[in-house]
């Protein structure tokens, strides 16, 4: 069973300057950053975190699923691609944007297309491109990925290796379930990055919600995932670490 590097998210925590949160991560035994910003790809190699993932274009509404916006995307991409090359990170997160009317295979070759602009790059420079998968019941309302086999189906009009899905466990528990299943079914291909938090709520992974992360996560090992799996809640309490070192336990399988 493979052994799960656990990343986190910063932005969620607030207010410690990183010289003084990334230590204290580390401690815990976090490996990696989640959703860097470039100045914490610098600091991060200090503590020994790795970057999981960095933001690869603007917007989340408005992405690839329409073509206009290819050419404002793709040198985005490139840019961040070779950024990632060389500051170690090893995904960049992608969206599909809004449906705004538009049928979803349409919008599924859209997105497609606009990736395939960048996808020998990407698999140049050893760089993941992971469209993020999302709930559009509850936080991201007309969002086009989805469901899972929207986004499985999407890739395989890609074709490579270095494109995939940000699996977000909250977002899908939330659009279809069934996390387990999709897990076994499609992680060991498709999904580059997971990403946790609580369901309803999107806190820490307690008793007081419904989601089992204990075995999500065996389930995630047992496919060889070799990525992160990166913690993006809103911590409840004011002890924000002490939520990161409870959930860091919870999916500490070994």
């Amino acid at each position: 069973m493979a052994h799960i590097r656990q990343a986190f998210t910063v932005w969620p925590l607030g207010g410690m300057a990183l010289d003084e949160l990334f230590p204290a991560m580390a401690d815990i035994g976090f490996e990696g950053v989640d959703l860097a910003s470039p100045e914490m790809c610098e600091v991060a190699p200090k503590y020994g975190l790795g970057i999981a993932t960095m933001g690869g274009h603007q917007s989340l509404v408005d992405g690839l699923n329409k073509p206009e916006n290819h050419d404002r995307i793709e040198p985005e991409l490139r840019e961040r691609i070779a950024f990632a090359a060389d500051h170690g990170v090893g995904t960049l997160v992608c969206f599909s944007g809004n449906r705004n009317g538009m049928d979803d295979l349409v919008g599924m070759r859209n997105t497609a297309d606009g990736l395939k602009r960048v996808a020998e790059l990407a698999e140049d420079k050893g760089v993941n491109l992971a469209v993020e998968l999302l709930n559009s019941k509850v936080n991201h309302k007309d969002y086009m990925c989805d469901h899972t086999i929207w986004g499985v189906t999407m890739c395989d009009l890609v074709g490579s290796p270095r494109v995939g899905l940000l699996y977000d466990i909250y977002h899908m528990q939330i659009q279809e379930g069934d996390v387990i299943r999709n897990i076994r079914d499609y992680g060991g291909r498709y999904f580059l990055h997971y990403h946790t938090a609580g369901n309803p709520g999107r806190n820490d992974l307690d008793d007081e919600q419904e989601l089992n992360y204990r075995p999500i996560v065996r389930a995630i090992a047992e496919t060889g995932f070799t990525g992160y799996v990166g913690h993006e809640f809103s911590p409840k309490g004011a002890d924000k670490l002490a939520a990161l070192k409870a959930a860091y336990d919870v999916c500490n399988i070994g």
